[in-house]
């Protein structure tokens, strides 16, 4: 099954089942020695893309970037919601050790990328405060040996993005019930993705094997073929149906929702372009477009070589033409 297809009402039933060792969000080429760093309790963290200080240049040329895609979607009457996913660190600092463990710097990168976002007027809200919510309740937001989001960390945020999608689009198309029913939810014992790709055996053994909570498809999937999305979600493999994002956000929103997403050696940039560039997009442009972005490699342009798969490198002179080509 292709990762690039675009997904209309999340029928897709047989990606639900899916684990997500297979979709994977390792950098490209530009790999350390060291793919997965073991902290306290094992808990696993990437090895990628640690550093000790915020590139801050970089990341203000993300944001003029972000920020001019907002402004020609605005144009036409298409409303950008850009939630940043803090990076898992944030959240797990407490079982880092030694030279892995974050400085005050980046302690504090994901609040400088989120007001940044917002000086640029680039909709969206506080995942890291969200999610801490989530996190004093008890509840996991990262799973251990995986560098994925849990279900109750994406229900949360696909609730605060239907939320801001509501306050900018009150009057979204469609026809009330037609929104995705949520489907029962099993669980699934297995190793997560850093522990199944990058430990040995011994260090995968003394890891162990942890719950992972999907949420099946329901019949209901099948009678959204023809519904038009108003929403459309395109991002990193955090938003693929196996974590239950845009079926969250299909059930609040009680639209349907399209996706288009790849792993995360895919530059983010590349993703969105190709949807912008879709028939998908030209023939029934949405009233609303998610793009979910990430802390740990936000600041990456659309050039990064060696960090980006090459077949999704795009040149900046590339970008700006194609984006505006796009969106005239």
């Amino acid at each position: 099954m292709k990762t690039d297809c675009f997904f209309h009402g999340l029928r897709r039933r047989t990606l639900l089942g899916l684990p997500a060792a297979l979709w994977l969000a390792t950098p490209a080429l530009a790999q350390p020695d060291i793919l997965a760093v073991i902290g306290k309790e094992h808990y696993l963290f990437p090895g990628w893309g640690t550093t000790d200080a915020p590139d801050w240049p970089a990341i203000d040329a993300s944001v003029a970037r972000v920020a001019e895609v907002r402004r020609r979607l605005a144009a036409r009457g298409i409303v950008l919601v850009a939630p940043v996913l803090p990076s898992k660190k944030l959240f797990y600092a407490d079982k880092l050790v030694g030279d892995d463990r974050l400085t005050p710097e980046m302690l504090g990168r994901y609040a400088g990328i989120r007001d940044r976002l917002a000086a640029a007027q680039v909709p969206g809200f506080d995942v890291e405060a969200l999610l801490r919510t989530v996190q004093a309740r008890g509840e996991a937001v990262y799973y251990r040996t995986d560098q994925h989001w849990t279900q109750a960390a994406a229900d949360a945020v696909a609730e605060a993005t239907a939320a801001l999608i509501r306050q900018l689009v009150p009057q979204l198309a469609g026809n009330p019930g037609t929104g995705m029913a949520l489907g029962t939810v099993a669980k699934e014992r297995r190793y997560g993705d850093l522990a199944e790709r990058f430990l040995t055996p011994e260090q995968r053994r003394a890891a162990g094997r942890e719950v992972f909570t999907v949420r099946r498809a329901t019949q209901q999937a099948g009678l959204l073929d023809s519904a038009r999305a108003p929403v459309h979600v395109t991002g990193n493999s955090m938003v693929q149906p196996y974590f239950g994002f845009p079926q969250k956000l299909s059930n609040v929103l009680d639209r349907p929702v399209s996706v288009n997403w790849k792993p995360g050696d895919v530059g983010f940039w590349v993703v969105l372009m190709e949807y912008l560039e879709s028939a998908a997009f030209r023939a029934e442009p949405p009233q609303a477009i998610v793009w979910q972005l990430f802390e740990p490699n936000f600041h990456l342009g659309p050039d990064a070589k060696g960090l980006w798969d090459s077949a999704s490198l795009i040149s900046e002179q590339d970008w700006s033409r194609r984006l505006a080509a796009a969106l005239p």
